[in-house]
């Protein structure tokens, strides 16, 4: 282990310890900075992905800072994880769904962009979930300073809004070349 990758998971288990929350942890080269893995009940950091993240933020943050709001976040999640395996029937059916669609065709399929809107909407939902369970282990432990913490939240919320919304776009035009057709 290199000295970042035991910095990051040092930085992660103490703050699940300050959150009071023993939850395991997983390091893997994923692509994602960190998730929650609500099936297996673990938290998953990518230690690599995690840094760059760090520095693709709009203003500049310590990466521990940063590290233990994601650990927060994520331990969020957690703490709804009923209703995370409550969706997950649904989330099957809709990739089982999804994968119907011929490649080519999904930008074009106005049934596949609804799909992925209602993907979107749910994420965004249980994104918006975890950050006001991050905000309540926040304000009982004292976990990290508030203004990065809503640094952190809004940046990370922007991120799914922005392909929400690059969807709905896609989605309006569909709709309006159906309407067209029908005319």
């Amino acid at each position: 282990m290199d000295v970042t990758e035991e910095r990051i998971t040092k930085i992660i288990i103490s703050t699940m310890q300050s959150a009071n929350m023993d939850i395991k942890l997983k390091v893997e080269q994923s692509g994602v900075n960190m998730m929650y893995d609500f099936i297996k009940d673990e938290v998953l950091v990518d230690v690599d992905r995690v840094q760059a993240a760090c520095m693709e933020l709009p203003d500049p943050m310590a990466l521990g800072t940063y590290v233990s709001i994601l650990t927060i976040h994520e331990l969020g999640h957690a703490m709804d994880r009923e209703a995370l395996q409550s969706s997950l029937q649904r989330a099957i059916e809709l990739y089982e769904a999804k994968k119907l669609v011929v490649a080519d065709n999904r930008t074009t399929d106005l049934t596949y962009v609804t799909m992925l809107l209602e993907e979107h909407e749910s994420d965004i939902a249980f994104e918006k979930t975890a950050w006001a369970n991050a905000e309540i282990l926040n304000r009982f432990f004292g976990i990290a300073e508030w203004d990065s913490f809503e640094k952190v939240k809004v940046h990370s919320l922007s991120t799914y809004q922005a392909s929400f919304e690059k969807d709905l776009k896609l989605y309006n035009e569909l709709l309006g070349e159906t309407e067209l057709l029908i005319l």
